[in-house]
């Protein structure tokens, strides 16, 4: 609509070059500025406006409303100073406008400065105005200033109502927010769909899927249409949780209820399918994906590649990886773990040297995955020569993650005393999982040894590790020391732990051919 709208506007501003008419007549300058402007083209309003001598307010409006809304707000800030140095005076639309600068700022200082202006000039009486304040106080995090100013409003309107209460969800005042909203009602006004997709997304963002399920059946019954934003937040939310099931029901219901989803909407589904091994409906996504022209984000390609890594499919994670035109650091780590993950060491190695090649620099994830994928293949001395030269070489600070790796390669190879020592000079919290990588190779190669006198270390520090204390556990019971196994394994009862059973996905055939997603996709083009 706005490149119509946009190729409109240029041949108006043809037509009116043409006709010789004096730009100034009828501030058409200021016209053409809102009408660039208007239509999302900020350089072609600003170059317009920098022609304009004396600009009046309603070109600096539009000067202060598109730089905010496009993310330029200290520039917006800018044309807020030039209409003070200016004879024009600021407007109820101006303070609005600004405000939501300070907003992309978060900076409630600036906005204070503001709230003291138009205080002095009288606008604080002003609806639009007073919610701008609103919103800006609520998102800017001081809430308590956003509910004074709520309190003190001579007269409020939905948005008002709307705007204190994202301020209390996004605050985490959850029931602060339940309150307000039910008190809406009781004072006569309706939410309306803005409001009830506000408190759903809030909820949501905030880990409380079951508040946001129940928000979001609530406002369906009243017939309100859930917005995009809404149906992201409940599906990313329930992923989150580890609510797969309910995800995919809520995709579903967005899909039959006619939803166009978007790369945020794809890009949070995704991981469903990679966790729980549906290979058939991850492929009918990326059928959808494809058909909308979502192919092209580099987000939704590094979700894709993941994916496939994690159903089983390096065939299909390469062939996305392939295709990326424009590849992002997580792209390159989605298949470098890929290959890792699926014992392709060798080509994981590959991959990370080409990152390195083509300019792409490394982050601390990739040097897990790269080290976990050393560890895997057997190659001790390549991941040692990383880790040792990490900091220098790939300005990655070393992590308890990147131990872990290191103490795994050591221990799978056999080379405990240097695993022993690394540990000991440890210079953060030893984890749970170094512990247990630790126990597990002295179990593997026969060093009671030095597991008994790192267990000893541990008691000494006192501190609670559960899952190396199983390993030697099962390293005494292997020697028949059962008197020592009782005595670790009340400990661990004692320190409150439970081991978590196991449990397998089976992808049914008939459950995802229920999934028609390609046909959806086609209607929805």
């Amino acid at each position: 609509m706005k490149s119509k709208a946009l190729r409109q506007s240029k041949q108006i501003h043809a037509s009116i070059l043409a006709s010789g008419v004096d730009m100034n007549f009828e501030s058409l300058n200021s016209k053409l500025v809102g009408l660039y402007a208007s239509c999302g083209d900020l350089n072609s309003a600003r170059l317009i406006f920098q022609e304009i001598q004396n600009p009046d307010v309603f070109a600096l409006n539009w000067m202060i409303s598109a730089s905010a809304f496009n993310g330029y707000c200290e520039e917006a800030v800018g044309y807020f100073s030039l209409l003070q140095e200016s004879k024009h005076h600021p407007n109820g639309y101006t303070f609005s406008t600004v405000l939501k600068a300070c907003v992309g700022l978060m900076d409630a200082n600036k906005g204070k400065k503001f709230h003291a202006m138009i205080y002095k000039v009288g606008f604080e009486s002003n609806v639009c105005v007073g919610n701008a304040l609103i919103d800006m106080y609520g998102k800017c995090g001081n809430i308590v200033n956003a509910r004074r100013m709520f309190d003190e409003m001579p007269k409020r309107d939905v948005a008002s109502w709307t705007s204190m209460i994202c301020g209390y969800s996004n605050a985490g005042k959850i029931e602060q927010s339940f309150v307000l909203f039910d008190r809406m009602k009781l004072e006569g006004l309706e939410p309306n769909g803005f409001t009830w997709n506000a408190m759903i997304v809030a909820h949501a963002r905030r880990g409380d899927c079951s508040g946001a399920l129940i928000l979001f059946s609530r406002m369906t019954r009243e017939l309100l249409v859930p917005d995009l934003v809404t149906w992201n937040a409940l599906i990313s939310g329930s992923v989150q949780s580890h609510q797969n099931d309910e995800a995919v029901k809520l995709f579903r219901q967005m899909l039959n209820a006619g939803i166009r989803p978007n790369h945020v909407t794809v890009t949070g589904f995704l991981p469903v399918c990679g966790s729980d091994g549906l290979l058939m409906i991850g492929k009918a996504i990326h059928g959808l994906i494809y058909r909308m022209g979502l192919s092209v984000n580099v987000f939704v390609c590094s979700a894709l590649i993941d994916m496939y890594s994690r159903c089983g499919s390096v065939i299909g994670a390469q062939n996305v990886f392939d295709k990326t035109q424009t590849k992002n650091v997580a792209s390159w780590n989605a298949m470098i773990g890929c290959y890792g993950k699926h014992s392709m060491v060798d080509l994981s190695v590959e991959l990370f040297e080409r990152m390195q090649d083509e300019g792409m620099k490394a982050n601390e994830i990739t040097l897990v995955l790269i080290l976990s994928a050393c560890s895997h293949g057997g190659l001790v001395e390549k991941g040692l020569k990383i880790f040792r030269c990490m900091e220098e070489n790939y300005g990655v600070e070393i992590s308890k993650e990147h131990y872990a790796c290191v103490v795994d390669i050591l221990c799978r190879w056999g080379r405990m005393e240097e695993a022993y020592e690394l540990v000991k000079q440890m210079p953060m919290e030893v984890t749970n999982s170094i512990i247990g990588a630790f126990f597990n190779g002295c179990k593997i190669h026969n060093r009671r040894d030095l597991a008994l006198k790192l267990a000893e270390d541990i008691l000494n520090m006192d501190l609670n590790r559960p899952e190396g204390f199983v390993t030697l556990s099962n390293i005494y019971a292997a020697d028949g020391e059962w008197d020592e196994v009782e005595n670790l394994r009340n400990l661990i009862k004692e320190m409150g732990f439970h081991k978590r059973p196991g449990f397998s996905w089976v992808e049914k055939k008939a459950k995802s051919a229920d999934w028609n997603y390609e046909k959806k996709a086609k209607r929805l083009i």
